[in-house]
Protein backbone atom coordinates (compact mmCIF):
# COMPACT_ATOMS: atom_id res chain seq x y z
CA UNK A 1 0.00 0.00 0.00
CA UNK A 2 1.72 3.57 -1.20
CA UNK A 3 1.93 6.67 1.16
CA UNK A 4 -1.22 8.28 0.64
CA UNK A 5 0.73 11.89 1.97
CA UNK A 6 4.03 13.60 0.70
CA UNK A 7 4.42 14.20 4.98
CA UNK A 8 7.69 13.01 6.56
CA UNK A 9 6.69 9.62 8.57
CA UNK A 10 3.95 8.90 5.56
CA UNK A 11 0.90 8.26 4.31
CA UNK A 12 -2.08 5.67 6.33
CA UNK A 13 0.07 2.09 6.79
CA UNK A 14 -0.97 -1.83 6.59
CA UNK A 15 -4.78 -1.23 5.53
CA UNK A 16 -6.76 -2.98 3.44
CA UNK A 17 -10.45 -3.03 2.49
CA UNK A 18 -12.15 -6.03 3.47
CA UNK A 19 -13.23 -8.29 1.31
CA UNK A 20 -16.82 -6.98 -0.41
CA UNK A 21 -15.78 -3.48 0.12
CA UNK A 22 -16.86 -0.91 -2.46
CA UNK A 23 -14.53 0.87 -4.24
CA UNK A 24 -15.96 3.89 -3.01
CA UNK A 25 -15.79 2.98 0.42
CA UNK A 26 -11.90 2.40 0.16
CA UNK A 27 -11.52 5.47 -1.34
CA UNK A 28 -13.78 7.57 1.17
CA UNK A 29 -11.60 6.07 4.04
CA UNK A 30 -8.72 7.01 2.68
CA UNK A 31 -10.38 11.05 2.08
CA UNK A 32 -10.83 10.69 5.89
CA UNK A 33 -7.21 10.02 6.33
CA UNK A 34 -5.97 12.54 3.97
CA UNK A 35 -8.40 15.23 5.85
CA UNK A 36 -7.12 14.19 9.23
CA UNK A 37 -3.94 14.44 8.37
CA UNK A 38 -4.83 17.74 6.43
CA UNK A 39 -5.45 19.34 9.73
CA UNK A 40 -2.96 17.97 11.79
CA UNK A 41 -0.58 19.64 9.55
CA UNK A 42 -1.61 23.12 10.75
CA UNK A 43 0.11 22.19 14.05
CA UNK A 44 2.39 25.22 14.94
CA UNK A 45 4.04 22.25 17.48
CA UNK A 46 6.84 20.41 15.78
CA UNK A 47 8.18 17.29 16.19
CA UNK A 48 10.66 14.88 14.35
CA UNK A 49 11.48 11.74 12.19
CA UNK A 50 14.69 10.29 10.70
CA UNK A 51 16.06 14.02 10.97
CA UNK A 52 13.14 15.43 9.51
CA UNK A 53 10.99 18.22 11.44
CA UNK A 54 6.92 18.17 10.58
CA UNK A 55 3.80 18.99 12.46
CA UNK A 56 3.69 17.44 15.94
CA UNK A 57 -0.05 16.34 15.19
CA UNK A 58 0.82 14.74 12.14
CA UNK A 59 3.82 12.79 13.31
CA UNK A 60 1.67 11.35 16.45
CA UNK A 61 -1.57 10.12 14.28
CA UNK A 62 1.20 7.96 12.14
CA UNK A 63 2.60 6.84 14.83
CA UNK A 64 -0.54 5.79 16.03
CA UNK A 65 -1.59 3.74 13.14
CA UNK A 66 1.90 2.20 13.04
CA UNK A 67 1.28 0.82 16.51
CA UNK A 68 -2.58 -0.27 15.77
CA UNK A 69 -1.09 -2.55 12.70
CA UNK A 70 1.35 -4.22 14.88
CA UNK A 71 -1.31 -4.21 17.38
CA UNK A 72 -4.78 -5.47 15.46
CA UNK A 73 -3.69 -5.81 11.67
CA UNK A 74 -7.02 -6.63 11.12
CA UNK A 75 -8.36 -3.69 13.55
CA UNK A 76 -12.11 -2.44 11.79
CA UNK A 77 -12.58 0.21 10.09
CA UNK A 78 -14.15 2.83 12.91
CA UNK A 79 -11.07 1.82 15.20
CA UNK A 80 -8.45 2.80 12.43
CA UNK A 81 -9.98 6.17 11.92
CA UNK A 82 -10.59 6.65 15.99
CA UNK A 83 -6.85 5.94 15.95
CA UNK A 84 -5.65 8.75 14.07
CA UNK A 85 -7.87 11.06 15.03
CA UNK A 86 -7.47 10.84 18.85
CA UNK A 87 -5.21 14.04 18.95
CA UNK A 88 -6.61 15.88 15.97
CA UNK A 89 -6.05 19.70 16.47
CA UNK A 90 -5.08 19.25 20.05
CA UNK A 91 -2.97 22.17 19.84
CA UNK A 92 -6.07 24.46 19.54
CA UNK A 93 -7.23 23.41 23.72
CA UNK A 94 -3.30 24.16 25.36
CA UNK A 95 -2.42 22.82 28.67
CA UNK A 96 -2.28 26.08 30.19
CA UNK A 97 -6.22 26.60 29.59
CA UNK A 98 -6.71 24.69 32.51
CA UNK A 99 -5.55 25.02 35.75
CA UNK A 100 -2.26 23.12 36.17
CA UNK A 101 -3.43 21.12 39.18
CA UNK A 102 -4.20 17.01 39.03
CA UNK A 103 -8.00 18.01 38.97
CA UNK A 104 -7.50 20.56 35.67
CA UNK A 105 -5.33 18.14 33.99
CA UNK A 106 -8.13 15.68 34.34
CA UNK A 107 -10.67 18.81 33.37
CA UNK A 108 -8.54 19.09 29.94
CA UNK A 109 -8.44 15.73 28.88
CA UNK A 110 -11.80 15.05 29.04
CA UNK A 111 -12.54 18.33 26.69
CA UNK A 112 -9.85 17.48 24.77
CA UNK A 113 -11.78 14.09 23.91
CA UNK A 114 -15.11 15.81 23.28
CA UNK A 115 -13.02 18.05 21.16
CA UNK A 116 -11.51 15.57 19.18
CA UNK A 117 -14.25 13.82 18.43
CA UNK A 118 -16.40 17.00 17.48
CA UNK A 119 -13.65 17.15 14.97
CA UNK A 120 -13.05 13.78 13.70
CA UNK A 121 -17.29 13.77 13.44
CA UNK A 122 -17.11 16.84 11.24
CA UNK A 123 -14.50 15.23 8.80
CA UNK A 124 -16.49 11.79 8.74
CA UNK A 125 -19.93 13.47 8.01
CA UNK A 126 -18.28 15.75 5.07
CA UNK A 127 -16.66 12.65 3.49
CA UNK A 128 -19.97 10.86 3.65
CA UNK A 129 -19.98 8.07 6.38
CA UNK A 130 -23.25 6.91 8.07
CA UNK A 131 -24.32 8.62 11.44
CA UNK A 132 -23.98 4.89 13.17
CA UNK A 133 -20.47 4.69 11.81
CA UNK A 134 -19.43 8.55 12.97
CA UNK A 135 -21.30 7.76 16.47
CA UNK A 136 -18.74 4.53 16.82
CA UNK A 137 -15.69 6.42 15.63
CA UNK A 138 -16.53 9.34 18.45
CA UNK A 139 -17.35 6.74 21.18
CA UNK A 140 -13.98 5.52 20.60
CA UNK A 141 -12.22 8.90 20.04
CA UNK A 142 -13.66 9.56 23.37
CA UNK A 143 -12.75 5.92 25.05
CA UNK A 144 -16.01 5.47 26.62
CA UNK A 145 -16.38 2.09 28.20
CA UNK A 146 -12.76 1.70 28.06
CA UNK A 147 -12.24 -2.18 29.78
CA UNK A 148 -15.58 -3.13 29.08
CA UNK A 149 -15.14 -2.04 24.74
CA UNK A 150 -12.04 -4.37 23.57
CA UNK A 151 -11.88 -1.52 20.49
CA UNK A 152 -11.65 1.03 23.31
CA UNK A 153 -8.88 -1.10 25.05
CA UNK A 154 -6.62 -1.35 22.23
CA UNK A 155 -7.20 2.66 21.37
CA UNK A 156 -5.60 3.09 24.88
CA UNK A 157 -2.90 0.16 24.60
CA UNK A 158 -2.06 1.95 21.28
CA UNK A 159 -1.93 5.68 22.99
CA UNK A 160 -0.12 4.36 25.44
CA UNK A 161 2.64 2.29 23.63
CA UNK A 162 3.31 5.35 21.98
CA UNK A 163 3.55 7.81 24.69
CA UNK A 164 6.06 5.35 26.22
CA UNK A 165 8.41 4.65 22.77
CA UNK A 166 8.29 8.18 21.64
CA UNK A 167 7.61 10.82 24.58
CA UNK A 168 9.14 8.71 27.63
CA UNK A 169 12.64 9.62 27.77
CA UNK A 170 12.18 13.19 26.95
CA UNK A 171 9.74 13.40 30.08
CA UNK A 172 12.06 11.37 32.21
CA UNK A 173 15.01 13.64 31.85
CA UNK A 174 12.43 16.41 32.71
CA UNK A 175 11.80 15.21 35.89
CA UNK A 176 14.72 13.45 37.03
CA UNK A 177 14.89 14.43 40.25
CA UNK A 178 11.44 12.86 40.93
CA UNK A 179 11.43 9.03 40.61
CA UNK A 180 8.11 8.67 42.65
CA UNK A 181 6.34 11.27 40.33
CA UNK A 182 7.57 9.45 37.15
CA UNK A 183 6.79 6.00 38.97
CA UNK A 184 3.33 7.09 39.57
CA UNK A 185 2.69 8.61 36.07
CA UNK A 186 3.75 4.89 34.48
CA UNK A 187 1.50 2.80 37.23
CA UNK A 188 -1.38 5.03 35.70
CA UNK A 189 -0.23 4.02 32.49
CA UNK A 190 -0.08 0.83 33.24
CA UNK A 191 -3.14 0.18 34.53
CA UNK A 192 -4.92 1.57 31.96
CA UNK A 193 -3.11 -1.07 29.24
CA UNK A 194 -4.36 -4.48 28.76
CA UNK A 195 -1.98 -7.82 29.41
CA UNK A 196 -1.46 -7.06 25.70
CA UNK A 197 -0.68 -3.51 25.99
CA UNK A 198 1.62 -4.60 28.64
CA UNK A 199 3.75 -7.55 26.73
CA UNK A 200 4.08 -5.16 23.89
CA UNK A 201 5.54 -2.57 26.13
CA UNK A 202 8.57 -4.80 27.30
CA UNK A 203 9.73 -5.25 23.78
CA UNK A 204 10.33 -1.82 23.06
CA UNK A 205 13.54 -0.46 22.85
CA UNK A 206 14.28 2.12 25.75
CA UNK A 207 17.16 3.30 27.05
CA UNK A 208 18.48 1.67 30.42
CA UNK A 209 16.81 4.15 33.03
CA UNK A 210 13.87 4.29 31.48
CA UNK A 211 13.40 0.22 31.00
CA UNK A 212 14.17 -0.13 35.02
CA UNK A 213 11.46 2.77 35.38
CA UNK A 214 9.15 0.69 33.33
CA UNK A 215 9.69 -2.43 35.29
CA UNK A 216 9.45 -1.11 38.71
CA UNK A 217 6.15 0.51 37.93
CA UNK A 218 5.19 -2.92 36.43
CA UNK A 219 6.03 -4.95 39.18
CA UNK A 220 3.70 -2.93 41.56
CA UNK A 221 0.56 -0.74 39.72
CA UNK A 222 -1.59 1.32 41.83
CA UNK A 223 -4.58 -0.14 43.70
CA UNK A 224 -7.22 2.26 42.75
Amino acid sequence: MPDMTDSPGGGYHGYCPLEGFAMSDSLRFFEAIKRIDAANAEDPNRGSVDGREAPAELLYGQRMTRWLDRLEPQASEPLRLAVRSQHLCRWMIPRNSYPMTRAGYLQWRAALGRFHAEKAGQILHDVGYDEPTISRVQSLVRKERLKADAEAQTLEDVACLVFLEEDFAEFVSKHAGDEEKLLNILRRTWKKMSPRGHEAAMTLKLGERERKLVEKAALAPPAS
